[in-house]
């Protein structure tokens, strides 16, 4: 009983806030903070296997809360990419694009190299005996094979690390795996924190307006916004900023 009171005389404490836009939608929200300690617990927890991802050239695991760690997985053989890796790699990004729970990924390789490129000896068959009994029919065979292949990764030139970073290739170097891991994952957290609504419409509206002229990108985010300032997520943001909260400790819904 004591717990309880103790407990009811905190929730009284409470601060309440009270929104009120004067708006065409009438507008009149009361919210109150909400506790992390939920959220705190769950970033914590040890990386385990993410559900629906068996592969046979990846592993994925849940690695942070709302964060998915996609490892090429084929230490032994330097991680080469097989004939089994160019169709997973598709169909596994797929399946993170319609997770609603994943906000962010970060893509490693196990052991001591990202990858060696392609497994020539695993894919020896496709290449060298293709299917088609003449030119025109083993050519487009090749080029659909070439293709799905595309569509996974764009293959460039080797180079140095210091050489990548000054060609705008990587954005940081590391000096070792391991700080260079923590920093990916500090990164996938900070975007993971953001509203899922905010991050996502940047991105739609970015990729946009670099194929479009500009005025066709304003009239683009316009429509966009229309709708999408709507969202509950503002709210939120407005509590946690007069409550002088740190955005990581709002709790936005999936997507």
């Amino acid at each position: 009983m004591a717990a309880a009171m103790a407990a009811s005389r905190r929730f009284r404490d409470l601060p309440l806030w009270r929104l009120t836009a004067s708006t065409h939608l009438g507008l009149n929200l009361s919210l109150r903070p909400m506790s992390s300690s939920a959220q705190d617990e769950a970033s914590r927890a040890a990386p385990s296997e993410a559900p629906h991802h068996n592969y046979e050239s990846l592993r994925v695991t849940a690695a942070q809360r709302h964060i998915l760690h996609v490892q090429l997985n084929r230490p032994e053989k330097r991680n080469a990419m097989n004939k089994a890796f160019w169709s997973e790699m598709v169909e596994c990004f797929n399946k993170i694009a319609q997770d609603a729970d994943c906000r962010a990924v970060v893509i490693s390789g196990a052991g001591k190299m990202f990858t060696a490129g392609i497994d020539l000896v695993d894919m020896a068959s496709d290449l060298l005996q293709p299917q088609g009994d003449d030119v025109a029919r083993i050519s487009w065979y090749l080029r659909s094979l070439i293709a799905r292949y595309q569509e996974t990764f764009s293959v460039i030139e080797k180079m140095m690390a210091d050489e990548a970073l000054s060609s705008g290739l990587v954005s940081r170097i590391f000096p070792d795996k391991e700080v260079m891991l923590d920093a990916a994952f500090n990164l996938a957290a900070e975007i993971s924190s953001k509203s899922p609504v905010a991050v996502q419409g940047t991105k739609i509206n970015l990729l946009y307006s670099r194929d479009h002229s500009v005025a066709e990108g304003l009239n683009y985010m316009a429509s966009w916004n229309m709708s999408m300032l709507q969202t509950q997520d503002i709210v939120k943001s407005v509590q946690a900023a007069m409550e002088k909260k740190e955005l990581k400790g709002v709790t936005f819904s999936k997507l």
